[in-house]
């Protein structure tokens, strides 16, 4: 019974969790089993979670722009929606065109509460329509104080970005020091997850196969169902 309940987790997370998150999966439905055994028996099984790949960054600090302190200071628990969100662009490929992706997080819940798919790395076409997107998911109102925190990059330094976020007088701004990726942590995760449990494992012809493979990633798998680390 125990093996079948862990082939079936194991089968809804796409393949994707390993024996901590089965574990608490299976804990969480009334089902009291050590890590240890689960491990045991996915090894008996062999199912094993999709193993990480490295990618490469690609922030452009090298920029004109004013950069901002870093208000969030590596705080990524916070106790309520719309506290703090974060930021962060990378790139996947395609055998058409090199494609971007730009995610906004609710540090609250780790959810991707915006996201923009692009062919350029140009503001209006990733860091501006993802922060769109995550405004209208989660509505800032003015009593609330938001961070909103990125790296340096010359996105979400530039003139067109920082007057939106400075139409929200709530807003606070917020970016890591230069060449320190765990500033940004939450983000980076993000992708590391993104890309070892999905794109690595896909060869994807063109950007539409791309899009629907992210969008049912993001929406129908880890926002709603895949378990979050705290």
């Amino acid at each position: 019974m125990l093996i079948e309940e862990i082939h079936n987790v194991y089968r809804a997370s796409r393949c994707r969790y390993g024996s901590p998150r089965i574990t608490k999966e299976l804990n969480m439905h009334g089902i009291e089993v050590s890590q240890v055994l689960v491990a045991k028996l996915m090894k008996q099984e062999h199912l094993r979670s999709i193993v990480r790949k490295r990618y490469k960054v690609t922030t452009n600090s090298s920029h004109k722009y004013p950069v901002v302190e870093n208000k969030l200071n590596r705080e990524f628990t916070v106790k309520e929606e719309n506290m703090a969100w974060v930021s962060d662009i990378t790139y996947i490929n395609t055998t058409q065109v090199w494609t971007y992706l730009t995610t906004v997080i609710d540090l609250f819940d780790r959810k991707v509460i915006g996201w923009a798919l692009s062919d350029t790395m140009k503001a209006n076409e990733t860091v501006i329509p993802a922060f769109n997107m995550a405004k209208c998911n989660r509505p800032i109102f003015n009593d609330q104080s938001l961070i909103f925190h990125s790296d340096r990059g010359i996105q979400y330094a530039c003139e067109e970005f920082v007057d939106i976020l400075n139409k929200s007088k709530i807003i606070i701004r917020s970016m890591s020091r230069k060449g320190n990726c765990w500033y940004n942590a939450v983000a980076e995760s993000f992708f590391k997850t993104l890309k070892t449990k999905l794109v690595y494992h896909h060869k994807y012809q063109t950007r539409k196969q791309l899009e629907l493979s992210i969008f049912e990633y993001i929406e129908t798998f880890y926002n709603t169902k895949r378990r979050h680390k705290n």
